[in-house]
Order: C-alpha cells, then sequence, then structure tokens
C-alpha cells in the first residue's frame, strides 16, 4: 500500500509535562522516555505532507486532576460519563508544562487541535471527549480537507493514542498506530489492553521505517 496525498500524521500530545522535565521544564506528567519519540516524529513529519497536532489543555481544577478531588494520582472516581483515572496537575492552559516539546520540528503543521479544556469532562481522545459524544472538530476539518488515512504517533500509546486511533476509526478513517513513535504511561494491564483493542477494532500496528520504505515508491502519491 503507497502513501497517498490524503494521508496525514497525526502527533498526539508531545507537550512538555508528558516528557521528563529538562532544564526545569515539564514533566509534571512524564510518560517514560516521552522525549525519545520528538527525533522519531520529526522524521516521519518530513516525510508528510499534511501533519496535524494535539495539545492537552486543561483549566484548573480539571476533573482529571487528583487535587481537584482531594485523592491521589491513579486513583479512579465514577464520573458522570463513567470511569475516570485521576491525574497530576498537568498540561494547565498558558503553562510551559502545556507547551509542545521544544523539540519538535514541524513547521509545515497545518492545525494544532486543543482537547482537555472543558473543566467538567477529560478528553483523551483526538476526536471525542470522554463521554464519546462531544465531538472535538477534527473528524469534520479532516472530512472536509479529504484526508483518509492517519498514521498516530506521540503520547501516550495506551491513553490518548489508543482512543484516538479507535475512535478515528469508528468515524470513517483508516488509522495506523507507529509503535516505535509512541511510548506508553503503563499502568498495570494497560499496554496490553491498548494491543487488545486495538487488534478488535482491526487498527495495524506499523512501524515508523515502514514509512521510510513506502515514502520511498516511485508511485508516492499516485493516489
Amino acid at each position: 500500500m503507497n502513501l497517498r496525498p490524503t494521508d496525514a500524521l497525526l502527533v498526539i500530545d508531545v507537550q512538555n509535562d508528558f516528557c521528563p522535565a529538562a532544564n526545569g521544564i515539564g514533566g509534571a506528567l512524564a510518560v517514560p522516555e516521552g522525549d525519545q519519540v520528538v527525533p522519531i516524529i520529526n522524521k516521519l513529519a518530513q516525510r508528510l505532507e499534511h501533519v496535524i497536532l494535539t495539545q492537552d489543555w486543561h483549566p484548573p481544577q480539571h476533573i482529571s486532576f487528583a487535587t481537584t478531588h482531594h485523592l491521589q494520582p491513579y486513583e479512579s472516581i465514577e464520573a458522570p460519563y463513567g470511569p475516570q483515572t485521576l491525574w497530576p496537575e498537568h498540561c494547565l492552559q498558558h503553562t510551559e508544562g502545556a507547551a509542545l516539546h521544544a523539540a519538535l520540528e514541524i513547521p509545515h503543521a497545518e492545525l494544532i487541535l486543543r482537547k482537555g479544556f472543558r473543566r467538567h469532562i477529560d478528553s483523551y481522545s483526538a476526536f471525542l471527549e470522554n463521554d464519546h459524544t462531544t465531538p472535538t472538530g477534527l473528524a469534520g476539518y479532516l472530512r472536509e480537507r479529504g484526508l483518509k488515512r492517519l498514521f498516530l504517533c506521540g503520547l501516550a500509546y495506551d491513553f490518548c493514542v489508543r482512543y484516538s486511533a479507535i475512535d478515528g476509526h469508528n468515524l470513517g478513517f483508516e488509522t495506523i498506530v507507529l509503535e516505535d513513535a509512541t511510548r506508553a504511561v503503563n499502568l498495570p494491564g494497560s499496554v496490553d489492553e491498548t494491543n487488545a483493542a486495538l487488534a478488535q477494532h482491526e487498527v495495524r500496528r506499523w512501524k515508523a521505517a515502514d514509512l521510510w520504505a513506502k515514502k520511498s515508491d516511485p508511485s508516492f502519491g499516485a493516489g
């Protein structure tokens, strides 16, 4: 299968707070080795014309913060829309922690989609908030642009990448996760559950090198 002009790279939440702290910036909810995806994503972005970034963008006292409920991180509550894992405060609006990682080099990115900005509902997926009903608007954007196949990368594999890939598939897009361009939070069982969920929804898992080979195909862009 050749790369096509209707392909896009969807870069999920490569933000300072999801990466190990550097120079005192970020790390509030660091994904192990999260910063190691950045050079891979930069290389991927050079090979795709269309690139879309997402950005967690939480207000203070967000429903997903453990401090909002006077509980400990990684405990769970029953939100109106279902179970909600509680996290350390992260990606607060207008903070350095919420900023995209400084080493990302994607000047041709066409859209930065912010999610999780509603105080009373979390948003893992780039397509739907955690009630699985409220849209972010990304599906409509992609359809109007004629973009049909999405290669997903970023943070974290077992949460925002997972739900974005599955929701994208359910909304009619072909979604492929580039495993080595992601990293996982790796809560107990979360990676195994993600692998099973992606398989159930027929979301394929490729390596970034699969795109290098396909980009070099002389028929790239033929349709």
